[in-house]
């Protein structure tokens, strides 16, 4: 299934088109500003998304080399735009990277940084049924007993599902894919499974991006964000990506 890519660039970002794929590319980039190269399928302005299951996404990526800020691929909503008003409660699910200072710790056993598979859906009724509760619970997260006790509950309320992947693979070529359906997604590096989990069911909108941002979201009350800078050069090469509805 061919799309009409969007093209954002931000900053010093730029989208260079290359055979059978693009380049996501940001030349050194300085944190006074925001700085974004991605692709999309969607018009921000109207949130218009076409995407829902059963469908299977499939691309050939890597990175040039360790990134400061975000990258990946996959399905969201829009949640937000940095330097852009407007905030919706996210739906996720992609291959995420967040360099540290990056504190995004929402699954249990999986660190808040790093290269990973990830699904997040908090549009649910147990999150709105939770979120009166929010300031105590920060709170009670605090303790190491508690969190450990009593995560999973709030992690399951947000739809949160992760599998970690070694992020130095993110500087190799790899193939990855995503088949949504109905009942849920599962996630694949060169066909091999990483995870299985629950997933929203409404139409997404497809994005590919890198750029030079940080966030910090957890349990515990932390919240933050900010730009960082990168003295080198940094890129995301995309070959052979395909949107493919699943029988």
């Amino acid at each position: 299934m061919t799309a009409s890519w969007q093209v954002t660039e931000i900053g010093a970002g730029s989208v260079q088109s290359a055979a059978d794929g693009y380049d996501l590319m940001l030349p050194s980039a300085s944190a006074e500003r925001y700085h974004d190269a991605q692709i999309s399928d969607y018009d921000a302005r109207a949130r218009d998304f076409g995407n829902a299951p059963p469908l299977r996404l499939s691309l050939r990526a890597r990175a040039s080399g360790p990134l400061r800020g975000t990258a990946g691929f996959g399905f969201w909503n829009h949640a937000f735009m940095p330097g852009r008003r407007g905030f919706h409660l996210p739906q996720a699910l992609w291959f995420f990277y967040a360099s540290p200072p990056s504190e995004i710790a929402l699954a249990q056993g999986v660190a808040g940084h790093g290269w990973k598979a990830a699904v997040f859906d908090a549009r649910q009724r147990r999150f709105y049924a939770m979120l009166p509760a929010a300031p105590l619970g920060f709170l009670l997260m605090r303790s190491r007993r508690l969190y450990s006790a009593l995560w999973r509950y709030g992690q399951r309320a947000i739809g949160v599902s992760e599998a970690p992947l070694a992020a130095a693979s993110l500087q190799e070529w790899h193939r990855y894919s995503i088949e949504w359906r109905a009942d849920g997604a599962a996630f694949y590096v060169d066909d091999a499974l990483v995870l299985r989990a629950p997933a929203p069911r409404n139409r997404l909108g497809f994005i590919a991006w890198v750029d030079n941002q940080y966030a910090i979201v957890t349990p515990q009350g932390r919240f933050g964000w900010g730009l960082l800078d990168a003295s080198a050069p940094q890129s995301l090469y995309l070959r052979e990506l395909r949107l493919e509805p699943l029988a």
